[in-house]
């Protein structure tokens, strides 16, 4: 289960972007991800949309950090329909490896609704677990497609943002707003150039664990912020930062490199 909430958080800062035109793409990008300044992770995310479907897949290999984050490896992908203005969900998947342990989690989606999720091995109900109910299986996307940004310009309406995701353990919505703007400058990085701050505001809903430290802590934070820079000329936005402030010390992941 710790392997799978650091997954979830990885891949809540990783946001991918595809075109507008009908075009198609195959992009790339890059990250490298640190606890307490110490690299515990890298990251590839590939993008794809042949201008009526897209797929995201991410790879993550996890060095780990001692007895707070377990070294192995990560791969999720979501893929749906992809239109000018929107992508809807069709099918998410995500798999995790971590001391001879395999966690695996499917789901699926009709519309704005999860039409089967399947969890292997089971969540056991305990009795501080906050039982999912039908009703918080509406009106969801996946972690992966639910932050893909399609259109507009790198401006405050970036930020003007409201999800609610259901990661096939657990429904939480996200708020976002504006946080500012600034400049990326670093040549070590994959990027340089204007970039847009949005802060992110983390709900518990259903499927968790009020006993949890990370939901807890997540919930009661106001340090989760995302820095948006552009995916070349194409009109679409991926993160440059992403930014979570933890127990364990900040979690940061910084694009390292981009393709398009």
């Amino acid at each position: 289960m710790t392997q799978f909430r650091f997954a979830t958080l990885a891949a809540l800062a990783l946001f991918a972007s595809l075109p507008t035109s009908a075009a198609e793409i195959d992009a790339k990008a890059g990250y490298v991800l640190t606890l307490g300044g110490i690299n515990i992770a890298t990251m590839n995310v590939d993008l794809t949309d042949d201008g009526s479907r897209y797929s995201l897949d991410l790879s993550a290999n996890v060095a780990g950090l001692g007895a707070m984050v377990a070294s192995g490896t990560a791969k999720a992908s979501a893929s749906g329909s992809s239109t000018s203005n929107r992508l809807a969900a069709r099918a998410f998947s995500l798999e995790t490896r971590a001391n001879g342990d395999t966690f695996d989690v499917d789901v699926t989606f009709s519309g704005r609704d999860v039409g089967s999720f399947k969890v292997e091995p089971p969540i056991l109900d305990n009795y501080d677990r906050v039982p999912l109910e039908r009703r918080h299986l509406t009106g969801v996307s996946d972690f992966l497609s639910a932050f893909v940004f399609k259109g507009g310009a790198l401006d405050k309406s970036l930020c003007d943002r409201r999800v609610g995701i259901f990661t096939g353990v657990e429904r939480f919505n996200i708020a976002m707003r504006f946080a500012g703007t600034d400049k990326a400058t670093s040549a070590r990085t994959g990027y340089q150039g204007p970039v847009v701050l949005c802060s992110v505001d983390y709900s518990p809903v259903s499927g968790h664990f009020t006993s949890s430290e990370i939901t807890n802590y997540l919930a009661d934070s106001d340090r989760i912020i995302i820095w948006y820079a552009p995916l070349g000329p194409t009109g679409y936005f991926i993160p440059y930062r992403v930014l979570l402030g933890t127990n364990m010390g900040d979690l940061s992941m910084v694009l390292t490199g981009m393709r398009f």
